[in-house]
């Protein structure tokens, strides 16, 4: 551990709370980040800082550098290292923070709690004969995409800093290194649950759903049947997390269970990336050969690894384990209910919906047939239908769109609220800008090469997603017709 003396006073309005730390031993490592050799701030999110309640300029101008790369703890701070397991790509490994390191819990002014955790930041107990550390490319990327998400009201862990290293890290090439501080609710996962359960300790799994209810569901911690109540919760929120996701066209890229906050934030930001041609099909990560994280299969899977919670619920849940498995059953079978109430109210706001009609279901179908028909750009499609209800030159002319259109019109002109209500609706509902991937790729390329400029007019664009203007029209443009498919990767 860092001796006290080195915790010098670079508080900046820090004000850490450890209460993980009280958990059973088990469940996590004490670990110091691992000090780096010239680090650097080159992305610095000042209105987070702000709403954090630190010190933005101390941070930024005296402190950041050192306190972001993990080269000083911060006081109050109890680094940790936390244990987790997780299904990866359907097979179930015991895993950890093996690049990560938690400095603690920060308590906001209004006395709102936050995991702050360094990403990159050196070997842990759980590394896995792996390096610890992150190449700037990956943790520019989680700091684009995260802030993007949350722009789009989307829940979501979000980025702080990302500082690079002065240090190189080894890939397939040499890169540059840096650290990523993310900012989380909590970092409990599916994946930690599993980690507990695979102890065979109930006793764990109890005080761990119990911190967890305090933490996240504090309303039910004096129910009788709380531990079920927690797993609806769970599941609603993730119902919820997954019409967004859908909304506006994310695919995750890596939905192992570990990577499925409890919480319901969108968490662990690899091989992601936004679609531009609807496609249910669509797949962007180079490790996932056979599109089990799919576009369209991120619901599934989203049920799948709910159901690998409920299992490790299974010894609070009844005393009976037949009963138990009823009872997680029951649950688990809610979450498609769940899931498609809540994406098709999401989808009937894109469409200018403000009722609610049986024929509303068809009405959503039939236009994604059509745009995966003739390979229509997701995000653009919605967002030409919120400019007015016209039928625009550069859309489709094709008899089957036409009719499908037709039939919109009367469903949007047959509501109590005015047109114009509608059409407001809908461009609240429908993002003009997207981090689209060619953009997101240029803007890394420019920014490995040590020009932040680029990077910077993406993020400015993508922080007011649903305005348009001369800029923004730029970013609404999807990407050249290309013959290698867009691949992203893990980049760890």
């Amino acid at each position: 551990m860092v001796d006290l003396k080195e915790k010098t006073a670079f508080s900046s309005g820090w004000n850490f709370d450890n209460s993980y730390t009280k958990l059973p031993l088990s469940l996590f490592v004490k670990q110091n980040p691992t000090k780096v050799k010239a680090p650097h701030i080159v992305l610095f999110n000042k209105q987070l800082a702000i709403s954090l309640g630190l010190n933005a300029k101390k941070l930024f101008e005296d402190d950041g550098n050192i306190i972001f790369s993990g080269n000083k703890v911060p006081i109050g701070s109890e680094p940790i290292a936390q244990a987790y397991a997780g299904h990866q790509f359907g097979h179930f490994n015991i895993l950890g923070d093996g690049r990560a390191i938690l400095l603690g819990e920060h308590i906001t002014p209004e006395g709102i709690r936050y995991d702050i955790q360094l990403k990159g930041s050196g070997v842990s107990a759980y590394s896995r004969r792996g390096d610890g550390r992150a190449a700037l490319g990956p943790m520019l990327r989680e700091y684009i995409i995260s802030e993007a998400m949350y722009a789009l009201g989307i829940p979501t862990t979000r980025s702080l800093a990302v500082v690079t290293t002065g240090e190189p890290v080894y890939r397939d090439r040499v890169l540059a290194g840096a650290v990523l501080t993310r900012v989380a609710s909590s970092h409990i996962r599916v994946g930690t649950f599993q980690f507990a359960s695979s102890l065979n300790e109930t006793e764990v799994i109890r005080t761990l759903a119990d911190y967890t209810l305090n933490r996240h569901f504090s309303e039910f911690v004096s129910s009788e049947n709380k531990y079920l109540l927690l797993l609806h919760a769970v599941i609603d929120r993730q119902s919820k997390l997954l019409a967004k996701w859908m909304q506006v066209g994310f695919i995750h890229g890596v939905m192992n269970t570990d990577n499925m906050a409890i919480c319901g934030e969108t968490i662990d930001y690899g091989p992601c990336a936004f679609m531009d041609t609807y496609d249910p099909a669509t797949v962007f990560s180079s490790i996932d050969q056979h599109g089990r994280y799919a576009f369209g299969n991120q619901p599934h899977i989203a049920q799948w690894n709910l159901a690998r919670f409920a299992e490790t619920l299974l010894p609070l849940l009844h005393q009976d384990l037949n009963q138990s498995i009823q009872i997680a059953n029951d649950a688990i079978q809610t979450f498609p209910i769940k899931f498609k109430q809540y994406w098709l109210s999401d989808m009937r706001k894109k469409l200018g919906l403000f009722t609610e009609q049986p024929d509303d279901l068809s009405l959503v179908e039939e236009l994604l047939l059509c745009m995966e028909k003739y390979s229509m750009d997701y995000t653009n499609t919605f967002r030409d239908l919120a400019s007015d209800l016209n039928i625009h030159e550069h859309m489709l002319d094709e008899p089957d769109f036409i009719t499908w259109h037709s039939h919109w019109q009367k469903r949007i002109l047959n509501q109590n609220e005015t047109l114009d209500n509608a059409i407001q609706l809908m461009l609240k509902s429908n993002p003009a800008v997207i981090p689209r991937n060619h953009n997101v790729e240029a803007a890394l390329s420019a920014a490995e090469e040590g020009n932040f400029n680029e990077l910077a007019k993406l993020l400015e664009v993508l922080s007011e997603p649903f305005k348009e203007g001369p800029t923004s029209r730029y970013y609404r443009t999807p990407p050249a017709p290309s013959k290698t498919p867009y691949k992203t990767y893990c980049g760890t």
